[in-house]
C-alpha cells in the first residue's frame, strides 16, 4: 500500500511538472544578430507557400514575448484586434502597408482575447519600411497588406498592467 501511495504521489508530481513546463515559457533574455539572421533563414526555408505569416518566438520574460514575424507578398494575412494588449512592431527588413483603426471585415473570435477578420473597412494606411517602429494600442484593428516582397518584423505583445 505504501509503495502504491508513493508511486501515485510521484506520478502526480511528474504530471504537474510536465504540465507546468508546457504552459510556462522558458525565459530568454538575449538574441544576437546572428540568431535573428538564422531565424529569418529558417522562416524563408520552412514557410509553406500558402502561409501568410511565419512566427517564431525570440525573447521571453513572462508575460512578454518578442516574436519574429516573416510575411510575404501575395498571401493575405488576417486583420487582428487584441482586446487586452497593445502590440509593438519593429521592421527588420522589407516594407508594406499597415492599416490601423476602422472595423474588421468578417469579424470572428479567434480566442478569448483576440478577434480576426478578412481585412479592415476604413482605418488609416501607413507605409512601413526597414527601421520603422510602430505601436498599435489595444482594441485597435490592424492589418499588414501591400507587402513588397517580404516584410520581416519583431512584434511584442504588451499586456495592460493590472489597475
Amino acid at each position: 500500500m505504501r509503495a502504491r501511495v508513493i508511486g501515485m504521489t510521484s506520478l502526480v508530481i511528474l504530471t504537474s511538472a510536465i504540465g507546468w513546463s508546457q504552459t510556462t515559457p522558458a525565459t530568454k533574455l538575449y538574441s544576437s544578430a546572428s540568431d535573428v539572421t538564422a531565424m529569418i533563414a529558417k522562416a524563408r526555408a520552412e514557410r509553406k507557400p500558402d502561409q501568410p505569416n511565419y512566427i517564431q518566438q525570440n525573447l521571453t520574460l513572462a508575460p512578454y514575448n518578442a516574436n519574429l514575424e516573416y510575411r510575404v507578398a501575395g498571401v493575405n494575412a488576417a486583420a487582428s484586434v487584441h482586446e487586452k494588449e497593445a502590440e509593438m512592431f519593429f521592421v527588420i527588413d522589407g516594407g508594406g502597408t499597415l492599416v490601423t483603426g476602422g472595423r474588421l471585415k468578417d469579424e470572428k473570435r479567434t480566442n478569448a482575447e483576440n478577434l480576426g477578420g478578412s481585412g479592415i473597412d476604413g482605418g488609416a494606411s501607413r507605409r512601413v519600411a526597414k527601421g520603422d517602429f510602430v505601436m498599435v494600442p489595444e482594441n485597435t484593428p490592424h492589418w499588414f497588406t501591400g507587402i513588397d516582397g517580404t516584410l520581416v518584423l519583431m512584434s511584442i505583445h504588451l499586456p495592460r498592467a493590472a489597475k
